[in-house]
């Protein structure tokens, strides 16, 4: 796939869904993870496998060469008109970026939400990230005009 907005994708890209935490993606979060936040911690082997183990959420990763250079993270949650879906810390490697690698990241997560047969997705993008969000409105995401609060303990 070719976006003809970005540089061809490199050769040997995979997209995947991570079964098993070990050494390489424990590594992996520990790189990824500061590129996504400052003030987060990158998860370690026990948090990780809670990810990879439970029922409602999916660990996607993207590997050029087998190296692994990007994440998403899919969960899913029950209401009572139906199942939906969220996609949570999308991170593509800074020497990664540009692409399109994020986009089949999204493109992994929107068809296995499919597959669960949620009824939409829903994500959240800070506006000073500029390209990431024309990557979510040419994917087809839609802007809601909605506020979003947040409760911290």
């Amino acid at each position: 796939m070719t976006d003809p907005n970005h540089a061809p994708l490199p050769s040997g890209v995979s997209i995947s869904v991570v079964d098993t935490v070990d050494e390489e993606l424990v590594d992996a979060f520990a790189s990824l993870i500061p590129q996504l936040s400052s003030s987060s911690p990158p998860p370690g082997p026990d948090q990780l496998a809670e990810l990879v183990d439970g029922d409602d959420t999916v660990l996607f990763v993207a590997r050029v060469d087998g190296r692994i250079v990007g994440s998403l993270t899919l969960a899913f949650y029950r209401i009572p008109t139906g199942m939906k879906a969220w996609i949570e810390d999308v991170v593509v490697d800074e020497g990664a970026r540009g692409h399109g690698i994020g986009r089949l990241l999204n493109d992994a997560a929107l068809a296995e939400a499919r597959r669960r047969d949620a009824k939409d997705v829903s994500l959240t993008s800070r506006p000073s990230r500029e390209a990431a969000n024309r990557l979510y409105q040419r994917i087809g995401f839609e802007r809601r005009d909605t506020n979003v609060y947040r409760y911290k303990f």
